[in-house]
């Protein structure tokens, strides 16, 4: 394999394949990138942890046609220290890779590709488009709550699925981790109908939202019941998909919360800012007593001492205290685009909605703490 790359756009398809590559690894090949040098004047660029697989094109002047698998986070970080504008020569024979722009030269060991892995994609039965910045929207507002917790594998994704609403068919995307929930709500896609409930794995998620800032248009989306592609023109995303049974999250939504708090959202996420800077690191627990058209916020910890601030709100129901997670309750109120918020409470012990309004196609659930 012989190819010449402008420096810029082998950095470019590299920082796009290389984070999908592990960095610990005990197969050898994973480490590293496959290059493909074809005929019609294009690198292709191909890594997977066995879960995930990216393929980029690019561009390149090929003088000798073939394949070959070198490590993908060295040849990223030579291809990084390179100085702009460099004309890169790759040359692949004998099991190893030279590498030259101007005076730098290189030489890397290979391993064959035949030896590389590729996700079997399978028959994807349903196929639509998602404009990439409805893709970005659901990401943002849901990926938050996705859980960590591995022995809950089945909340370590984003569950999309479609359902009949009064307005007509939607899709739905929805992360908790068992003490806040997230959900989106947008229209179902042309092509759709029918389609599987899926689980997309986190780290997926992560992959495909770095991608989505390069994408104008729209995206393809092809998939089975166990697995996931992602069409965003030069890249092509492949992942398994979770195998398992997202919970029935809406029994978590409440419908009956009748004491509604609305506040400015800003003014509020930097009070309960402000005050949860003493709080304990494990429990990180912040007090709002709500009065007449006003919040309290409090922290009492014993180690760090106390803080309090009152933030201006519009509140006509009877007053009570309820605890939150200051982090949760910040996470949330981050995703919230317009100049209001709408809590919406029913007793200290009981789930608490919230959202920007009922048009809004976003809402959050936050269960409260003892405080």
């Amino acid at each position: 394999m012989k190819a010449t790359i402008e420096r810029a756009t082998l950095l470019k398809g590299l920082s796009h394949v290389q984070s999908v590559v592990e960095r610990r690894n005990t197969i050898p090949i994973l480490s590293n990138v496959l290059l493909e040098a074809t005929d019609g004047g294009a690198l292709r660029l191909m890594a997977t942890d066995l879960d995930l697989q990216i393929n980029e094109q690019v561009a390149a002047q090929v003088d000798q046609p073939g394949a070959t698998t070198v490590s993908a986070h060295t040849l990223f970080d030579i291809a990084r220290k390179l100085p702009d504008g460099a004309q890169v020569q790759l040359h692949a024979a004998e099991g190893r890779m030279a590498i030259r722009a101007g005076r730098y030269n290189s030489s890397l060991p290979t391993l064959p590709r035949d030896d590389f892995p590729v996700i079997a994609e399978g028959e994807l039965p349903t196929r639509f488009e998602l404009p990439a910045e409805t893709l970005k929207q659901i990401i943002d507002k849901t990926r938050f709550a996705i859980s960590t917790e591995e022995t809950r594998y089945y909340l370590n994704g984003i569950f999309l699925h479609s359902s009949e609403e009064a307005g007509g068919a939607v899709l739905k995307a929805a992360a908790t981790d068992g003490h806040r929930l997230a959900r989106v709500t947008v229209k179902l896609p042309d092509g759709a109908a029918g389609m599987p409930d899926v689980i997309v794995p986190r780290k997926c998620v992560a992959e495909l939202r770095k991608l989505l800032d390069e994408v104008d248009g729209s995206v393809g989306v092809s998939l089975s019941g166990s697995k996931v592609r992602f069409d965003l023109g030069q890249a092509v995303l492949t992942s398994k998909l979770i195998d398992g049974t997202f919970p029935d999250y809406s029994r978590v939504i409440p419908t009956g919360n009748d004491k509604i708090l609305k506040l400015d959202p800003r003014g509020f996420a930097q009070g309960v800012d402000r005050v949860s800077t003493i709080a304990n690191e494990k429990t990180r627990a912040v007090k709002m007593a709500l009065d007449r058209d006003k919040v309290t916020l409090s922290v009492t910890s014993p180690e760090n001492g106390t803080a309090a601030e009152e933030v201006p709100g519009e509140y006509t129901a009877q007053g009570f205290e309820i605890g939150f997670n200051s982090r949760y309750l910040l996470d949330i109120l981050g995703q919230i685009d317009g100049d209001t918020v709408e809590v919406h409470l029913a007793d200290a012990a009981a789930p608490t909605l919230i959202r920007e309004n009922d048009k809004a196609p976003a809402l959050y659930v936050l269960m409260p703490m003892r405080v």
